[in-house]
């Protein structure tokens, strides 16, 4: 047979073109002519015989490359440098001034048969020529990676034909591994651009086996309960997300589709996909089995009994959950799983979910799968670390007689990023700083800020303990600017992992969350009005007109500072009558009206001043909890304080658990109110709010120490180590004189060391 170079005809440039110019033909004819004679070079270097270059076919490719017909084994003359040489060149000539260009540059490369060349040497029993194919491979999938996105893209049909000869000819050779890890990075990177131009056909027939070879590594893994580990998850992400790209985009108005399929476009491939999908739901159920074993009775509370091989298991759930969206009746499947592995599942959130990772938002479609130290954790998040660097910290020196004025002025003139490197706190002519001291400056300015004296925040009127904005407190030229200061306070708090005892409204953390106020959510916070508007959407439409609407109109009455005043909830609004029709859009506006419109500024600053502390976005931080959950961080525990729990936490030093001071020490604690007691361990640590899960969740255990003074003298603390100090008093009846004068409300402030 005699090689020829490709001509014009042969080649998918048209030279003929009449739009063309002459430079730019002559171009083009130029890089035509290189790529040609790279591929008619390469293969006479190889001396193949009977087979056309430019005529040479994939399925005879693949058979030459299995069979090793035609190839007679010999020595490649010129070695890999020359060949190398001619890739170097031929990427520095790829067209830069379209992507049509390049891509048709690029479609020589195959046309000419250089990567079944490549392959056939790669697979030659001759080590000099396998090293030959094997260096030539690597160096064009790795100037592959070099070029820039719209390129790889005119690159990704080569990069296909090479994985699918590598496939064919050594499926278990590394290179053929390196050559699919190539095309996923390349595909994941163009997939996230906007150079994404795959057609199905392509990702059908070339990348599936891919995400099949990947998707059992990944299965094998989870079963010997060895991983996966983070590359294989990330190389199984990067071909699975284009796939589902490219066929979602293709037939948009099929998924989510029913399975089994039938008489489908694609009904093979979407139900292999489907297989995979089943594959994964059940092993994942397999090792969320385990965890459950392995945590035993102590639940969530015993994460350190994880494995590091599981690091992983949240990654391919996300995976799991993505594939959901192809499938009818996943989602709920999966939901179903993660439901029955609630333990698990949040105990994998609480191990592994860190700062930094990708996004957890797909975890809150399965928000009644997890605990809440899983969704505090996440909601955690979003807020920078801590830092006890001293030097950075933002240094507060406040007096108490003018504790509100003074803490408005050092938090609101701060910059965020100075806030975010934490806070030191000491109180002016007193010796104590540290931790102990800023958790009691929480807890007080807190006190300060929602005082009804300040009238920054209205009780609710079926919960006093809750809080809204007030929106009489207009009146005051500095109210936005206070409501915040108030959103960083609150969140410094929440950082800083400080109860404070505040909880908010439910419509307040509603609007902080979403703009949309639902008619449920005004129920705990006006009860009379909530069923007022029930009446109104649930009464007969006929016996609703008939009684020309109760006589309502698009109108809202209100009170405030003493004054009365009508608001028009529409244009002329006092003159639409209620009626069966428009009820609920009078509903909606009389609860805007009432709830939203009234605030929506005080909420805007305070969702500001949040925001400022965060990372995140406010409602990014407010979706991820419930109500409940928030109460219980800024809050903390609802239940009393278990005595039990407290002492189970409790460690002492130069006393012994026998010594009868001990014994009277508890004794007298739960002979106390439940307000003595938390004014005691406010002495005693600076926070009269336990965490949820009790004495277990603060920062360290408590310790009692023995005080070597008068064995008269009044305890002391030291509130940044959890620590009270005691002297060896020679009665209980001492004791409980000394500690029921430390449990006075304004003694048990400002008594601690440090």
């Amino acid at each position: 047979m005699t090689l020829r170079r490709s001509t014009a005809a042969d080649s998918p440039i048209s030279h003929r073109s009449p739009l063309a110019v002459a430079g730019t033909d002559n171009h083009k004819r130029k890089l035509d002519d290189y790529a040609a004679d790279y591929g008619l070079d390469l293969l006479q270097k190889m001396k193949r015989h009977e087979v056309d270059a430019d005529r040479i076919s994939p399925a005879s490719q693949q058979k030459a490359l299995t069979s090793g017909e035609n190839y007679r084994g010999e020595n490649l003359y010129g070695g890999r440098t020359n060949i190398n040489d001619k890739l170097v060149k031929f990427f520095a000539r790829i067209p830069a001034e379209s992507n049509r260009s390049a891509a048709k540059y690029l479609k020589i490369f195959s046309n000419s048969s250089v990567p079944a060349a490549l392959v056939m040497l790669f697979v030659s029993p001759l080590e000099i020529n396998k090293a030959c194919g094997k260096s030539s491979i690597k160096l064009f999938l790795n100037s592959c990676v070099a070029l820039p996105v719209h390129q790889q893209n005119s690159c990704l049909p080569v990069v296909l034909e090479f994985c699918r000869l590598l496939r064919g000819a050594c499926p278990d050779n590394k290179l053929y591994a390196s050559c699919r890890n190539t095309l996923g990075s390349m595909l994941d990177l163009v997939c996230k651009s906007d150079e994404f131009q795959f057609r199905l056909f392509t990702i059908g027939e070339e990348i599936y086996p891919c995400v099949t070879e990947l998707a059992d590594i990944i299965v094998r893994e989870l079963v010997e309960n060895t991983g996966p580990s983070l590359s294989e998850v990330q190389k199984f992400s990067s071909f699975w997300q284009p796939l589902k790209r490219a066929v979602t985009a293709q037939l948009p108005c099929l998924f989510p589709v029913a399975m089994p399929l039938r008489n489908t476009v694609m009904e093979a491939e979407i139900g292999k996909l489907y297989q995979i999908f089943r594959r994964l739901m059940t092993v994942m159920d397999i090792c969320m089995t385990r965890i459950e074993s392995s945590l035993g009775n102590r639940g969530v509370a015993n994460t350190e009994a994880m494995s590091a091989t599981w690091s992983q298991y949240l990654a391919v759930l996300k995976i799991v959950d993505s594939m959901c969206e192809l499938y009818q009746g996943a989602k709920e499947q999966l939901a179903s799983l993660l439901n029955a592995r609630k333990v698990s599942f949040s105990a994998l959130v609480l191990k592994f979910a860190k700062r930094g990772d990708d996004d957890h938002q797909w975890i809150f479609d399965y928000k009644e799968a997890t605990t809440f130290e899983s969704r505090r954790h996440l909601a955690m998040l979003l807020f920078p670390d801590v830092k006890e660097d001293y030097d950075e910290m933002h240094e507060m020196l406040i007096d108490r007689s003018n504790l509100f004025a003074e803490s408005f002025e050092y938090i609101s003139g701060a910059t965020p990023g100075s806030l975010h490197s934490g806070l030191f706190m000491e109180f002016k002519n007193e010796e104590a700083t540290g931790p102990g001291v800023l958790r009691e400056w929480f807890y007080l300015v807190c006190q300060e800020i929602f005082n009804p004296r300040n009238a920054l925040f209205l009780r609710s009127a079926d919960d006093f303990r809750r809080f809204s904005p007030n929106p009489a407190s207009k009146v005051d030229p500095l109210h936005l600017s206070y409501f915040e200061f108030t959103g960083r306070v609150i969140a410094l708090a929440l950082m800083h992992k400080v109860q404070v005892g505040v909880l908010f409204d439910r419509v307040f953390f509603s609007q902080l969350a979403h703009p949309e106020i639902s008619l449920e959510d005004i129920k705990d916070t006006d009860r009379v009005m909530y069923k007022s508007c029930k009446q109104i959407l649930e009464m007969d439409p006929a016996f609703f007109d008939s009684n020309a609407g109760l006589g309502l109109t698009f109108e809202l009455e209100t009170e405030e500072l003493g004054k009365r005043e009508t608001v028009e909830l529409l244009p002329e609004g006092k003159s639409i009558a209620v009626n069966s029709e428009n009820r609920e859009q009078y509903v909606k506006l009389l609860i805007k009206q009432r709830f939203a419109a009234s605030i929506s500024q005080h909420v805007e600053r305070f969702s500001k001043g949040f925001s400022d502390i965060l990372s995140d976005s406010v409602p990014a931080f407010f979706k991820r909890i419930y109500l409940e959950d928030f109460d219980g961080m800024l809050r903390g525990g609802e239940n009393p304080i278990s005595i039990d729990d407290w002492k189970a936490h409790t460690e002492y030093n130069g006393f012994r658990e026998t010594d009868r001071q001990i014994d009277w020490f508890w004794k007298i604690m739960k002979k106390m109110t439940e307000e003595e007691r938390r004014s005691v361990l406010f002495f005693w640590t600076s926070t009269k709010f336990i965490p949820v899960e009790g004495f277990r969740g603060l920062s360290s255990k408590l310790y009692i120490y023995r005080l070597h003074e008068a064995n008269d003298r009044l305890p002391t603390s030291h509130t940044c180590f959890y620590r009270l100090c005691l002297p060896k008093y020679p009665t209980m009846g001492l004791m409980e004189q000394r500690l029921r004068f430390i449990a006075q409300d304004h003694v048990s402030s400002s008594f601690g060391k440090w």
